[in-house]
């Protein structure tokens, strides 16, 4: 359990790591390696040698792909944090006080780690080809041992109703009807929209970048994009913080 709990404190610094090394991706530094083949031009190149598609249409459809993932994962988490609170999601142990089966947990139990991963797609796009297996192996990976280290916690802590909850709710693929009210209780928790995109405003930036600005087909001024969307997530999360209110920021 100790070893849970460490990963759950520390989740962020190891999800900046896994950033950090698929961006730079240091095992491709070698002479005249510049890291600009992002795995967007290499994936268009690829198809279009192949005969797939044209260059142009292949870079419009792996855009197309990113700018999807990007807000699907946006979504996914904000939805997740109106229900679980920003002060619980950002918070550093793991808590147990009470089950929330309402929003998006009637119909999957992890949203906010699927969001991640999700998410993880429109950015490897950006990163070498080599980096984007790795931040997309490494970074499920992560998820999935955050996951059973969560669920042990909780079931630890809950007992019975979390096992229910556990017996009627998928994991990680979506039911598209949730657990009805007669199979699981509802918790009784209400949507704090304002909150969640405050606590999410990394993801939204990174989504609004890929819309907005994608069309320029310029894998490095998106990647600027990104590094700016985290640098505001922070702001504001201190900013917040000093304030009282919830935690904000995250990736």
């Amino acid at each position: 359990m100790k070893a849970d709990e460490a990963l759950f404190r520390f989740r962020y610094a190891a999800h900046a790591v896994v950033y950090t090394l698929a961006f730079a991706a240091p095992w491709e530094w070698r002479a005249g390696y510049d890291g600009s083949q992002t795995t967007w031009l290499t994936l268009a190149g690829w198809m279009t040698r192949n005969g797939w598609m044209s260059f142009r249409a292949a870079t419009i459809g792996l855009l197309t792909i990113g700018t999807v993932c990007a807000w699907l994962g946006a979504w996914l988490r904000t939805w997740g944090t109106a229900y679980l609170g920003g002060a619980v999601v950002q918070g550093p142990a793991m808590q147990g006080a009470g089950m929330v089966a309402d929003g998006p947990y009637r119909h999957l139990r992890n949203p906010l780690y699927l969001g991640t991963w999700v998410h993880t797609f429109a950015l490897a796009l950006l990163m070498p080809a080599s980096g984007a297996v790795f931040a997309i192996v490494a970074i499920g990976g992560l998820q999935v041992l955050l996951i059973r280290g969560e669920e042990r916690f909780l079931a630890a802590k809950l007992g019975e109703p979390y096992a229910l909850y556990a017996a009627r709710v998928p994991r990680l693929l979506p039911a598209l009807r949730g657990a009805s009210d007669t199979a699981l209780a509802r918790g009784g928790a209400r949507a704090r929209w304002a909150q969640a995109v405050l606590a999410e405003i990394y993801m939204w930036g990174v989504a609004v970048s890929f819309a907005a600005l994608g069309w320029q087909f310029n894998g490095r001024l998106l990647g600027r994009c990104v590094l700016v969307s985290l640098g505001v997530s922070l702001v504001v999360r201190g900013l917040v913080r000093r304030s009282g209110g919830d935690g904000a920021g995250g990736a």
